[in-house]
């Protein structure tokens, strides 16, 4: 048996059994924070200029917030692009990961051409995740070192959420699986380099993976050994021969998501987070230095030290840490062309330095760790060291801070009445019995 033939019978043999509940919950909160993603995500440079570039007709599915149709690969390109283009989507921590971007949105675009049940269409966003998962961790670091996780396996976790959807039987989801196998892509020169192409990583991955499930669903058959074999997936971008996955289910990765609480790079996260613990001990006037240490994908990632707009302030921790000092918060508010220009933030920038710390460097993936160490012009120092991010697992956002990141994210384009009758529809989805009455577009209030 193949690698994907041992995840699509994994797949398949899950239809006996309903949901865990709280794998179902899961499933909610990770859609409750893709569209918490998505929204604000359709007012970027990235996705405005693909949905002008595309212009998309008549369709069965739906563009997500606008509900404007579209044909079903084009709804996923566009809204697996928009989930990731804010910087607000979810991140599988321990395989360097964004599961939500392109899973959800292919496993939308489908859901819409079935008008599949809420229940449904939560199952396939858990095997998406599952599957899209497993295989990044199985890759790991080796792959990371050149290749964008989110574009490449993220196509894998798009076709296995698509065809679920479809109900595909085992040889015909490992056929999915096969094709969307080859049609992986995402180079991390996009976003070391200035670039806005980041996003269309995780819609290429939706748009594909949709596409691998169509084909497979009409006989289309790919390499079943893509993964494991001698000029497969694993060798070609990650140098592993014979490839495998395991732990499949134990437990569900969907529960095991970090939800992002900051609009930015998570390779920052935790310096964010070190930085606004700070904030009280020292006033931002009165900072000489700062210092930030931390894990070495971090610095190589997110090592801007002068970004110039606001997609290279994403992915600079002398921006995003300054950010945080200056404002309270990281959110959107951080990187309009007015925060990236700012006097205040532009002086903290100024007088940080990032480096490598070997110590905190071995605990990743698993810990993305940072420490932040202020010096104030009295010669006073402020350090605060953390171990772990708001929004990993081990310190998850509540329900409660879920629903408030969604509520300052989303009315803002689709009004308060339609965001919030949204917003209950959404954690109501294992009741919902046709996807079609999640009913987009803006309210008039």
């Amino acid at each position: 048996m193949t690698v994907v033939e041992e995840l699509a019978g994994f797949a398949v043999a899950q239809r006996a059994h309903p949901l865990a509940a709280e794998v179902r919950h899961a499933a909610v909160r990770a859609v409750v924070d893709w569209v918490s993603a998505t929204v604000p995500g359709t007012g970027t440079r990235a996705a405005r200029a693909l949905t002008e570039a595309l212009d998309p007709g008549p369709g069965p599915a739906r563009l997500i917030p606008s509900g404007r149709p579209a044909d079903v690969r084009t709804a996923a390109l566009l809204n697996g692009t928009a989930a990731h283009a804010a910087e607000l989507d979810d991140i599988y921590r321990d395989a360097f990961y964004h599961p939500g971007a392109p899973t959800v949105a292919a496993a939308f675009a489908v859901a819409d051409l079935l008008d599949a049940s809420g229940e449904d269409f939560l199952r396939a966003v858990t095997i998406g995740y599952e599957i899209g998962a497993r295989i990044a961790l199985a890759v790991g670091p080796r792959h990371y070192r050149n290749w964008h996780t989110t574009g490449t396996v993220g196509t894998f976790g798009a076709a296995a959420a698509a065809a679920e959807l479809m109900g595909l039987e085992p040889a015909r989801l490992a056929g999915a699986l096969a094709l969307a196998g080859t049609m992986t892509a995402g180079l991390q020169q996009t976003f070391r380099s200035p670039s806005t192409g980041k996003p269309l990583h995780s819609g290429h991955a939706a748009e594909a993976g949709v596409v691998a499930a169509l084909a497979a669903r009409k006989g289309l058959t790919g390499a079943l050994d893509v993964l494991e074999g001698p000029a497969g997936f694993g060798v070609a971008t990650a140098g592993i021969e014979n490839l495998t996955v395991s732990g499949l289910g134990e437990p569900f990765c969907v529960t095991e998501t970090t939800v992002k609480n900051h609009a930015c790079c998570g390779h920052t996260f935790a310096a964010i987070d070190a930085a606004l613990e700070l904030r009280d001990s020292v006033r931002t006037e009165d900072i000489k230095a700062i210092e930030i240490e931390t894990y070495a994908v971090a610095t190589k990632v997110a090592g801007r030290p002068d970004p110039v707009d606001p997609d290279e302030a994403r992915f600079s921790l002398a921006h995003t840490v300054a950010a945080a000092l200056v404002l309270g918060g990281v959110r959107l508010h951080a990187f309009t062309p007015t925060a990236v220009r700012d006097p205040s933030i532009r002086r903290l920038v100024a007088c940080t330095t990032a480096r490598v710390d070997p110590a905190l460097d071995r605990l990743a993936p698993a810990r993305r760790a940072a420490r932040v160490r202020i010096t104030d012009r009295h010669g006073g120092t402020h350090e605060r060291l953390r171990l772990t991010r708001k929004g990993d697992p081990d310190d998850p956002l509540t329900d409660d801070e879920l629903r408030a990141k969604y509520d300052e994210l989303v009315p803002p384009y689709l009004g308060a009445a339609r965001a919030g009758a949204i917003a209950d529809a959404l954690w109501n989805l294992p009741s919902l019995k046709r996807m079609s009455a999640l009913e987009w577009g803006r309210s008039d209030d």
